[in-house]
Order: C-alpha cells, then structure tokens, then sequence
C-alpha cells in the first residue's frame, strides 16, 4: 500500500462526525458497486461504469476498522481462584478494535485488492497511538503508524475465482470482484486452544476424551496442582473456543461494516466463499488462496489448514516441533518482552510496571500440565486441535463503491444513506 496523501478530503470530517445510532441503524448490505452485473432476473442490471478501486485511505480506514491498534488492552482485574494475584489470561498487551475472550487475541487482518495480497499484523503490537486526557485517538496520527503494520504477501488480486464451488453461487456475480477490497480475519485456533487450556487449569479444569472415553494419561500426576476428576470433554471445550473465535472475527468484521456507513461505502459481511479455498487448501494449483499449508489424511473429512510460514504459524506442529514448544510460545507471549504480564511492557495505569508485575507466571508444573493434555490430543487425533481446524476463517468484509443508479432504479429513496450520495464529492472531487 502507499502512504496516504497528506490532504485528506473532506469526507474524511464527515466521517469522524458521523453517528454510532446512524451507523446501527443504516447499516445495509449494499452490494451493487460500479462496474457489476447481474444477468438476469428481477434486479437484471449492468453497470455503465468502469470498477472504480478504493484510494489508499479508503483501504487504511476500512483494514483499520477491522483490525486496528486501539492502544491498550486494559486486562481482566481479578480470577478468585488466584487472588490476589491479577488475572493472567490475555495473551496481547495491546487492544483492537474488536473484542476477543479473554483477550486471548490470536487473529490476524488479510486483505486483498486489485493490486496484492496484504497483511495487517498488530496482533502483538503495543499501543500504536496514546489517548489524550480526553480518552480519544488521533486517527491521523494512528492510520500512518498503521500502515508500517501493513505487509504486502502476493501480487494481485487474491487467487479465489468468483465460481463456485469456491463462492457460494448467491455471490458469484459480487464477491472479490475488480475494484472491491476484501478483509479477511484469519484465526489462529489452536494457539486459542492452548489459551483456552491454561484458562481451564487456572480455573480448575482438565480435559477428558469423551471421543475415546478416557481420561488423559498421566493427568493423575497433577492431582496436587488441580482436581484430576473435574473435567470438560474435548469436543466441547474444543466448540467452545471455536465459537469464541467466531466472535473474535465476525465482530471485526462488523466494526468495518459499520464504518462503511460513515464513509459512504458500499459492502457487506459474508462467510460466502469457501474457506479452504480461500486460505490455500482448494488442492488446485490454480486457486492457491492465501497460501497457508495444509494436511489431509484419509479419516479426514476436510483438510486441516496449519499456517502460512514466517506470517501466520499455527501454534501446532509442524511449526513447532511438538506442543510443549507451542506451550512455552503461548507463555513467551504473555510474559515475555512485549507480552501483557511482562513488567517492563508500557500500559495505561498509573502505576504500570505494579499492575503487570502482579499477574502469576506459569509454573513449570502448569506449562506441563497443559503440554501433556496438548501433546495427547496431537498423538491421538493426528492434529491440535482434535475437533475443529488449526487455522480458521469464517467471515469476510467487502468494501467497494456503489452504483447508485442501481439503486435509484429498483428502491424507493431512503435505501442508501446521505454519505453515499455525496461519497464521490466529498471523497473523490477530482
């Protein structure tokens, strides 16, 4: 991406004055941009207009709304099983600008335009931006320190064709489209996985195999540390954290799709187009996704996506060399340099270095206790997690410029807001 120009236009006011209830309550899926077509039917309509692409800024505004640095995380106070030590869940120091359970944060923001593929990696930054006394962000101090976040993987756009089976047939006409940008949250299941085990044991839990019906071996050796016999069952803890992430991407989403209100933009969530496809398992050459590898044995009924090496790496082997060395990763995260919980990691408290200072490091017992139920779900079932997939996607944002003719054809006034009316003169008056 290039920097964003210095004079930003006027549309750029108008959307820092734009309101969150108009916002909820004009948001749409607007999905006629200029240049579509739809062929046939009751809404059949071509386009007069060339695809016209988002500038630089649009790009920044929307990635940032999906996946942005919001400065700091504030933490969870207080867990009663451990107190008074500070609750230690979270595994980044920084916030976003989307919730995560327990602040686990294991999502990355892809995108993609006509111009490559690019990745928005703040998962582990510190506060990109300090609030004033005011609690507010600059955002144009925020969008340029952003933008040094942002990584260009691939040239072009993202290789998904608009056909099924790789999109859903409802989209073929609309998704991933010349001119539109996609936002894509990526999740990184198995490293929640892991987070979600160390919450379970704080919280005195252990896992117990319902699929084989037996409890993990050698579990009894950490009687002393939790109660062996207090148990969730794999296949619903394993849901469980799959329905936060879930949340973790469907909420990033939403966050762009109500900034598209403000800005005028048209577009709309999905979860339209194949997942595996879209992140490198299709199995074609020619449909290589985002690239991530992938594994596929023959009780399998899908392919099982693992990381995409030195972007996003699944905390799972083969990218690890078993799941105590994703284990000791999880708690370098958390209280290694940068982490959350690392006392010399800057924050917003008064006293900084106290707060941070006050959460419990994982003992050795903890981080073997949690590696013994990790390593036995890889032994067992092939793969971490045992149930759901390593790597994750579920829903996408697309951002493009609407056909507002369409509009004017087919819906009475009203349907679209005043900011898409007067997106071209205030966004785009040369």
């Amino acid at each position: 991406m290039e920097k964003q120009p210095q004079t930003l236009p006027p549309g750029f006011q108008d959307m820092l004055s734009f309101g969150l209830v108009e916002a909820l309550l004009g948001r749409r899926s607007r999905r006629f941009f200029m240049g579509a077509e739809i062929p046939d039917g009751v809404f059949k309509y071509r386009s007069k207009y060339e695809p016209m692409p988002l500038s630089e800024l649009e790009k920044l505004l929307v990635v940032t709304a999906c996946g942005g640095n919001t400065g700091w995380n504030h933490l969870i106070y207080r867990g009663q099983r451990y107190a008074p030590h500070l609750s230690n869940y979270a595994g980044a120091a920084g916030g976003r600008t989307f919730p995560s359970a327990a602040g686990f944060h294991t999502s990355k923001t892809f995108f993609t335009d006509d111009e490559g593929v690019y990745v928005l990696d703040v998962r582990d930054a510190p506060a990109l931006a300090e609030r004033g006394n005011d609690g507010e962000i600059n955002l144009e101090t925020l969008l340029p320190e952003l933008q040094k976040h942002v990584r260009k993987i691939q040239d072009g756009r993202l290789k998904v064709p608009s056909e099924v089976p790789y999109v859903e047939a409802h989209n073929t006409w609309v998704a991933n489209k010349p001119g539109t940008l996609l936002v894509m949250p990526v999740g990184d299941l198995a490293q929640h996985v892991l987070l979600g085990l160390c919450y379970m044991l704080q919280n005195g839990q252990v896992l117990f195999d319902d699929i084989n019906k037996r409890a993990v071996p050698g579990i009894e050796k950490f009687s002393d540390l939790v109660d062996v016999k207090n148990v969730l069952p794999i296949s619903f803890a394993e849901q469980l954290c799959l329905s936060e992430i879930i949340v973790e991407l469907s909420t990033s989403c939403l966050a762009g799709a109500l900034l598209l209100q403000a800005m005028g933009l048209g577009g709309w969530m999905y979860d339209g187009i194949d997942p595996f496809s879209l992140l490198g398992a299709s199995g074609k050459p020619e449909v290589p996704g985002l690239g991530f590898r992938f594994d596929m044995k023959e009780n399998w009924s899908v392919p099982n996506v693992t990381g995409l090496p030195g972007i996003m790496e699944g905390f799972c082997p083969p990218h690890f060399k078993d799941m105590r060395a994703a284990v000791e990763a999880v708690c370098e995260r958390k209280f290694g340099k940068g982490g959350p919980f690392n006392a010399e990691t800057p924050g917003p408290f008064q006293d900084t270095k106290k707060v941070r200072s006050a959460a419990q490091v994982h003992s050795e017992a903890f981080r073997e206790c949690v590696a013994l139920q990790a390593q036995y779900i890889f032994d067992t079932f092939g793969k971490f997690p045992a149930t759901v997939p390593s790597i994750f996607t579920h829903m996408f944002l697309q951002a493009h410029h609407l056909d507002l003719d369409h509009y004017d054809t087919f819906y009475q006034p009203g349907e679209y807001l005043h900011t898409h009316a007067k997106h071209m003169e205030r966004w785009h008056r040369e």
